[in-house]
């Protein structure tokens, strides 16, 4: 059975012994010498859009990317206006993806993004419900589209579907950890924890097309814990803690590695652990030696849905021209550092 690691006890990762945690912090993201040549990043909504920047700045460091409920790269271009009327709704028009590539390779001659030649290799997985009111479906569909331009071979990197009669949010299965029925919200409907309950195992999906034939999921074995995020290089705009999925088998370390980025109003400040405990992810990671991690956003007056910095206003203060899209947004480099530590060798 998974069980809880509490945010005070120790860690008892790598075959180092448990070590008092003081009361007054959480204990550090463990270093567990994960593969460096098999990470993937998933996202749904604010997150699909942050898993999508940190996948065209580091192209080379991740070998796919799955996107849920959102849309191009770079959609907002660092406004406000655009993330609401076009990269949500579609009211100012569609995304101009000519003018988004004229944007990043802008940023490739600057060395703020990954060379073409590795994004052309990744390995991404494209979804929407078509009952989304919060982010429109064309926007799904022109990700996809914007994907294809870049792919090597986008027939068989490519995965991009939609199903019908599901709202904005995260599907789960019925083989996911049993979660209460007021933790999950309607499938079609959307709204509330945005973890949908529509026998849909997304996160299966997910990670069948980006890592190929998986071991069936298992009951989670293993550790959920919270780990001090504001000890991470450049935490700006995270939450104090983050939360990582280890399973018994890579308490040792050696494992793959998921990032995992949950949405506006998703967050463990707001709903609690309904999506680091019940997304799926954690039962595909028991039978398949992957380490799940779940950073956190933070809810503060300039982002009271604890958002992800897809639009630039963690920069904006000081930036005329935001850089949340590239390697140096403060969060994108704050997510790098941590999967930095957690392929680090145990000390």
């Amino acid at each position: 059975m998974l069980r809880r690691c509490l945010p005070l006890a120790g860690l008892a990762l790598a075959g180092l012994a448990a070590a008092p945690v003081s009361a007054d912090r959480l204990p550090d993201l463990p270093r567990l010498a994960t593969a460096a040549d098999d990470v993937s990043v998933v996202g749904v909504s604010s997150g699909g859009y942050m898993a999508t920047q940190l996948a065209v700045a580091w192209p080379e460091r991740f070998s796919g990317l799955g996107v849920l409920g959102a849309g191009p790269w770079s959609c907002a271009q660092g406004t406000l206006r655009r993330a609401l009327g076009q990269c949500m709704t579609t009211r100012l028009g569609p995304p101009d993806l000519d003018e988004l590539e004229v944007r990043r390779l802008g940023y490739l001659e600057r060395d703020l993004v990954g060379k073409s030649e590795d994004l052309a290799e990744l390995r991404v997985f494209v979804w929407h419900g078509e009952e989304d009111d919060t982010v429109a479906p064309a926007l799904g569909r022109a990700l996809a589209e914007q994907f294809r331009g870049w792919l090597a071979n986008p027939d068989q990197q490519l995965r991009a579907r939609a199903s019908e009669r599901v709202g904005h949010g995260w599907p789960i299965g019925h083989h996911a950890e049993p979660a209460p029925a007021t933790e999950l919200a309607g499938c079609r409907q959307g709204g509330g924890t945005h973890v949908l309950n529509c026998d849909l195992d997304i996160a299966g999906e997910a990670l069948g097309w980006l890592h190929g034939e998986l071991a069936p999921p298992a009951a989670p074995e293993g550790q959920l814990q919270a780990f001090d995020q504001a000890s991470v290089r450049g935490a700006k705009g995270l939450d104090d803690a983050g939360y990582l999925f280890v399973p018994a088998a890579c308490e040792a370390g050696g494992c793959d590695l998921t990032v995992a980025l949950h949405g506006c109003g998703m967050g463990v400040e707001q709903i609690g652990e309904t999506f680091v405990r019940h997304s799926g992810l954690n039962e595909w990671a028991t039978s398949n030696r992957r380490v799940v991690l779940y950073p956190q956003a933070e809810t503060s007056l300039a982002n009271p849905q604890g958002c992800w910095d897809w639009w630039g206003f963690a920069e904006s203060t000081w930036q005329l021209d935001p850089l949340h899209d590239s390697r140096e947004g403060t969060q994108v480099r704050a997510l790098m550092a941590m999967i930095e530590r957690l392929q680090e060798s145990p000390r």
